[in-house]
């Protein structure tokens, strides 16, 4: 496989010009299950780049499994410098009420 599927996927979502087609093309491609199940992946990176609460207690909060936590401290791990600052300017750069609603 060749991944083409997934460059016009990351080309679609690159070319939404606002938050609401960006979030009409998610509708269309992502299950809500899906949604969700991103949405908490955003959360425990988040609480893990913050460095505030240990995992239990991260789990506990989100209300998901300590091994989703420690999947994501581990990918936290893996990623590249440049990467995981981009994530803290934009996971850490702003407050939750500075976060774009439907």
């Amino acid at each position: 496989m060749d991944q083409e599927g997934w460059r016009y996927f990351l080309a679609l979502c690159l070319a939404a010009q606002d938050e609401k087609t960006l979030s009409e093309l998610l509708d269309l491609l992502l299950t809500p299950e899906e949604k969700v199940s991103l949405e908490m992946r955003c959360l425990v990176i988040k609480a893990l780049l913050e460095q505030k609460k240990p995992q239990r207690q991260i789990s506990e909060d989100l209300k998901v499994s300590i091994a989703k936590i420690t999947r994501g401290s581990n990918e936290l791990k893996r990623i590249s410098p440049r990467l995981k600052e981009y994530l803290r300017k934009h996971l850490l750069g702003f407050a939750s009420r500075d976060v774009p609603r439907k």
